[in-house]
């Protein structure tokens, strides 16, 4: 009820003195497997109570994104409409702004769901201008599927990274994200900091809106190519 949602941080605690609770690590729990329990009939009965308190207790995206729209959605409830909200705009340690921007980037507007779409539209959020035609056939190899699609993957782990961790924190080789894939029923790791690495050693090499994804997130490096 105080936040209209049920996606906090994994951090966030709630109460007072001795009945703090800390909320954020209990929902993650939750959204384990079997973090509703074994038991099929009780695990449906906790399935509906949190339902009943957040139908997107659950929802396939990062919780990261849901806790941003949300926030957004309270907004258009209350005034009637989304008012302007520029980069450095930030509500409980949030930058509304720069995310808002980046979802509005055609870029990322093309990797969100047909859901999270009509979700921001229904806010009256658009992207910024029709997504651009395929690169040229001069940058098209027999793998560039894949490639795109690695690729993709890797901005959508390095977007939660940013969201959560700041486009300052630099990515350790190590780091590992896990991101929802449309079509797999458990989320798949991505080796974020291997792939940083990896797409800096040949950012010449990206194509136009690689970059510009990119440098939506504040990758400094991304700059001045392209």
């Amino acid at each position: 009820r105080a936040a209209g949602h049920l996606a906090p941080r994994q951090d966030a605690v709630w109460g007072e003195g001795e009945a703090m609770v800390p909320i954020g690590q209990h929902m993650a729990n939750l959204r384990r497997k079997s973090g509703l329990g074994k038991d099929a009939e009780r695990t449906a009965a906790r399935a509906q109570q949190l339902t009943e308190i957040d139908p997107d207790w659950d929802c396939p995206w990062p919780l990261d994104w849901q806790r941003h729209y949300r926030v957004l959605a309270d907004l258009v409830d209350a005034d009637g409409h989304l008012p302007a909200i520029e980069p450095g705009v930030t509500f409980e340690g949030d930058d509304l702004g720069k995310w808002l921007h980046r979802q509005k980037n055609p870029g990322t507007w093309a990797q969100l769901s047909t859901e999270q779409q009509h979700r921001l539209s229904k806010l009256g959020v658009q992207p910024d201008h029709a997504p651009s035609p395929a690169p040229a056939a001069t940058r098209t190899t027999k793998g560039s599927g894949k490639a795109q699609q690695a690729f993709q993957r890797g901005l959508a782990a390095l977007t939660q990274w940013v969201e959560q961790e700041g486009a300052d924190r630099p990515v350790p080789r190590g780091a590992v994200v896990e991101i929802t894939v449309a079509g797999e029923a458990e989320p798949v790791p991505i080796k974020l900091g291997v792939w940083v690495s990896n797409t800096k050693s040949r950012k010449d090499r990206l194509n136009t809106d690689q970059l510009t994804a990119l440098r939506d997130l504040g990758i400094n490096w991304a700059e001045g190519y392209g």
